[in-house]
């Protein structure tokens, strides 16, 4: 069902998009105390010199006004409310903008912003391993990828996705290492390991990157992509394994219990199936169905985030003349869920925008800013990730079935007329790690002391001093 011109008119006429949907539910349009637009990367108002720092529990950025600490600051026109300092990274080369609450408590409760290390904000406690800084291009790649990673999260907090750091769970919690390729050493890989997302920095190098975009023939090739896709590994092993949602998962997807090395090397000498643009947002989505659920996960993120910004500085796309036909309750996983005609009014508002957006992108003589043509057949997938989404707010953070605690007792919506599954194998399930195991530096205990000459070997949870 096409968006009716009432519900787009109203969303465009000053609501939000969280007016209209679940999820998502953002705003990315920030203003400063003097009026003027701020953004996320913002630590000071360039109109009035106001401080700026991000609040993950209202999921913005904020202005800033000092107290009677010159190390703390209060929300403007706040001057009661909670007091917050700055993330011991603001002052490094990762140029955090990210505030710690002044007291933090030792047991937040099963909210999202577990396991805070002394001194650093949720978004630096997530990082265990940081590259070597003694190499001269290294703290701008550090840059880079810390900004990607700060967007990534400031998107799964307003999502109300759950985020455990490596240090409140140290088994499976969240922990990147940022890792360089190191002379005489095996190529870094990039890639998720049971909590541990490894990426290789020469990622944030743009020329490097574009490089490999060309080799592969890949249409699209971020940083911001690369955060967006391993973390959908670690919310599949989170959301999806240990929950009723696997069946739903596996009848969209298929079986993931089948070799995962075997469907790589067999992506990689074959290539992919010849209809593949027909079932899946990106060719490297039919390889597996966890790298289906990866891509279409980031897929999602994209987005969503791209949705919520564009209507957040009122951009309008609904007049526009498409080149493509919008989609219907027939291309859904679910056609009678109360939130179908919702998810579809977010989609094709997708599809107007990205409509002119391209347009946009050809004006500047640049390459379409969506070089996709999203199927059919993948918008079943889409609406299973936006339900599960969705069904995340307000619920307890998942427990790992194997802890001994249940796992989330959240029950994936009722179907009308149910999907079959795709002949499931009849073995237990087992997590992406068990199949894929993706190599990844050598693990320290945690360390405070300056980087050694090697700094690819962990040193988590460090605020490099100015």
């Amino acid at each position: 069902m096409p968006p009716s011109e009432t519900s787009s008119t109203h969303v465009h006429s000053g609501g939000s998009l969280a007016d209209e949907l679940a999820a998502p539910a953002v705003s990315r349009a920030y203003v400063c105390q003097c009026g003027r637009p701020v953004y996320l990367r913002n630590s000071q108002c360039l109109a009035c010199g106001t401080p700026l720092g991000y609040v993950t529990s209202r999921v913005g950025v904020l202005p800033l006004a000092p107290t009677d600490d010159p190390e703390l600051f209060t929300v403007f026109g706040e001057p009661d409310g909670p007091r917050y300092r700055r993330c011991a990274n603001f002052s490094t080369a990762a140029g955090c903008n990210w505030l710690v609450p002044e007291d933090e408590e030792p047991d937040p409760g099963p909210a999202h912003t577990h396991g805070l290390a002394p001194g650093l904000c949720l978004a630096c406690s997530a990082t265990r391993t940081i590259p070597d800084l003694s190499v001269p291009e290294n703290p701008e790649l550090w840059l880079k990828m810390e900004t990607a990673k700060r967007r990534l999260m400031s998107q799964l907090l307003a999502l109300g996705l759950p985020i455990s750091t490596r240090l409140a769970d140290p088994a499976h919690g969240l922990a990147f290492d940022f890792l360089s390729n190191l002379p005489g050493a095996p190529r870094v890989l990039t890639g998720h390991q049971d909590g541990v997302i490894t990426l290789n920095i020469e990622e944030g190098d743009d020329a490097q990157r574009e490089k490999t975009r060309a080799e592969m023939r890949e249409p699209y090739r971020t940083l911001v992509g690369h955060f967006r896709h391993e973390i959908g590994h670690y919310y599949w092993d989170v959301l999806v394994a240990p929950t009723p949602w696997l069946d739903g998962f596996r009848a969209l997807f298929g079986d993931e219990t089948q070799d995962y090395g075997q469907a790589l090397q067999r992506h990689y000498e074959n290539g992919p199936p010849a209809d593949w643009a027909l079932r899946y947002v990106t060719s490297y989505a039919s390889t597996h169905p966890w790298e289906d659920w990866a891509e279409t996960w980031a897929h999602y993120l994209h987005m969503a985030d791209t949705v919520d910004t564009a209507l957040s500085f009122g951009v309008n796309a609904v007049n526009v003349e498409l080149t493509s036909d919008l989609f219907t309750r027939e291309d859904l996983w679910q056609p009678e869920h109360e939130d179908a005609d919702r998810f579809l009014d977010f989609l094709n508002g997708w599809v107007r925008l990205t409509n002119v957006l391209n347009e946009l992108s050809r004006s500047m003589g640049q390459p379409d800013f969506y070089p996709f043509v999203l199927p059919h057949a993948a918008v079943g997938k889409l609406q299973f990730i936006h339900q599960l989404v969705t069904a995340q707010r307000g619920q307890p953070a998942p427990v790992r079935a194997e802890s001994g605690e249940p796992a989330p007792v959240q029950e994936p919506p009722p179907a009308g007329d149910p999907v079959p599954v795709q002949d499931p194998s009849p073995e237990p399930a087992v997590s992406q790690q068990d199949q894929a195991p993706v190599p990844v530096e050598g693990t320290a205990p945690l360390v405070t002391e300056a980087p050694a000459a090697n700094a690819d070997e962990p040193l988590p949870q460090q605020p490099l001093a100015a």
